[in-house]
């Protein structure tokens, strides 16, 4: 993978990005756990989205948060945040991205959520660890963009009894993929997410 360093506007803010851009109209904007806990685009699970995405031939974008390392701004509880993954989404698609999907882990999946309905540009959500044990989620409707959902066995952030029975509200027919011992961080299991998503990707071809 090629990434390069990019700065795109979201609001008069200046955010920081990571991009390797590959010919084809497939793209991914993959968005990074919470920034007041740690989260950054240089995370582990959101490196393994971009991988698994990178080998499937999509062109990636992930980005920092505003507040977040050399993004402006400040951590603004999910509403700013919204506005940075619908810049993220039109950067990609004002470089001619024909199908566009959006990929988030813990945090980055709530806020994912939270603008799901109002994102026409975006054509699937990938969810990895949603933190419904952490954060509300009572907001999500049902949206056939919600495909996959990723979990670890011993995640109790997000964990996948709890996942299960707000799947059918979401998207009854989305996948539900469990990674067994793996805990919300997925030490030495992100090959795994990988493999996933890579499978995932490659039905849908």
């Amino acid at each position: 993978m090629a990434e390069k360093n990019i700065v795109f506007e979201s609001g008069g803010l200046k955010l920081e990005g990571l991009m390797d851009q590959v010919k084809g109209g497939a793209g991914v904007v993959v968005t990074h756990p919470h920034p007041q806990y740690g989260g950054s685009m240089h995370n582990n699970v959101v490196e393994s989205l971009v991988k698994a995405y990178g080998k499937a031939g999509y062109t990636t974008l992930r980005f920092n948060f505003r507040g977040v390392g050399k993004s402006e701004g400040q951590y603004d509880e999910g509403v700013g945040e919204q506005a940075d993954v619908r810049a993220a989404v039109e950067y990609l698609r004002e470089l001619g991205m024909s199908a566009v999907d959006l990929a988030g882990y813990s945090f980055g999946v709530w806020v994912n959520a939270l603008g799901i309905q109002d994102l026409n540009d975006v054509d699937r959500m990938i969810m990895v660890s949603p933190p419904v044990h952490f954060m509300d989620f009572s907001f999500l409707e049902y949206s056939p963009k919600i495909q996959l959902v990723i979990a670890g066995a011993e995640d109790d952030i997000a964990p996948p009894d709890m996942i299960r029975k707000m799947l059918p509200r979401w998207n009854g027919d989305a996948s539900f993929q469990i990674i067994q011992g793996a805990d919300h961080f997925y030490g030495g299991k992100t090959g795994e997410i990988e493999g996933i998503i890579w499978k995932f990707l490659r039905k849908e071809e």
